[in-house]
């Protein structure tokens, strides 16, 4: 109710701060002076009130839950962080789920600051805001798994400064990317080569994890049959 009533505040607060028309099409009060004669820019600043009332209005909306926000693109980490093995997405997905103790898909300051303290390398509150800082593509003061690779994507690339709390993270964390993807590979075509060849390394850890499935699934079954045998040799 109060974001309603404050919405319909800023409206009004628009609206009185633009001209009023008379029927004769000459402007009230704000063309009496010298500058009656200048050619006026009011339609376009009223175009400009009425599309920023637009977007507080439907802001408001979102937070009071009456729309929906607009979805965003589908972020796929195997697509996107090509110069890492799957293996390593899925440790650095692992990591992540493990200290987003709020369980919301994002590592919010606090939970930045027990993951640090837990890695042995604790910040400042300042520091803490400055490593989201650094990542913090959409500015919302915490980090999403996209957010979260890129400080590992960064670190990879050595672009990360030396006292930088993040270059502490990728190093203490238990995720080895130095055996691949692009560390210590600064020099732009060497980059590209590796992000080339991940595509077909990408392929062949998928082949392998497939057939690591079927012999276990094998497996279950020789183990199922095995058992039956032996049950059924116990059953009178």
């Amino acid at each position: 109710m109060a974001s309603q009533e404050l919405a319909t505040k800023l409206q009004r607060r628009l609206v009185v701060g633009q001209p009023a028309v008379t029927g004769c099409g000459s402007f009230t009060d704000n063309s009496v002076g010298p500058w009656a004669d200048e050619p006026q820019q009011k339609p376009a600043t009223a175009n400009a009130n009425s599309e920023l009332s637009a977007k507080l209005t439907r802001r408001l909306d979102i937070n009071e839950g009456n729309t929906e926000p607009k979805m965003s693109k589908i972020f796929n980490p195997y697509t996107e962080f090509k110069e890492f093995s799957r293996k390593q997405i899925k440790d650095m997905e692992k990591m992540f789920k493990r200290y987003d103790s709020g369980k919301d898909g994002f590592i919010d300051l606090m939970e930045l600051k027990m993951m640090m303290e837990k890695l042995g390398a604790p910040q400042t509150h300042l520091g803490l805001k400055s490593m989201i800082k650094e990542v913090d593509e959409d500015f919302d003061g915490k980090l999403s798994f996209r957010e979260f690779l890129l400080i590992f994507q960064k670190a990879a690339a050595g672009e990360l400064q030396e006292e930088s709390g993040l270059l502490a993270l990728a190093r203490l964390s238990e995720i080895d990317v130095s055996a691949e993807g692009v560390l210590g590979a600064r020099d732009f075509f060497e980059a590209k080569v590796q992000a080339l060849a991940a595509g077909s390394r990408f392929e062949a850890e998928l082949r392998e994890e497939k057939e690591e499935k079927r012999r276990q699934e094998a497996e279950k079954k020789q183990r199922r049959a095995a058992f039956r045998e032996l049950q059924s040799a116990f059953t009178p």
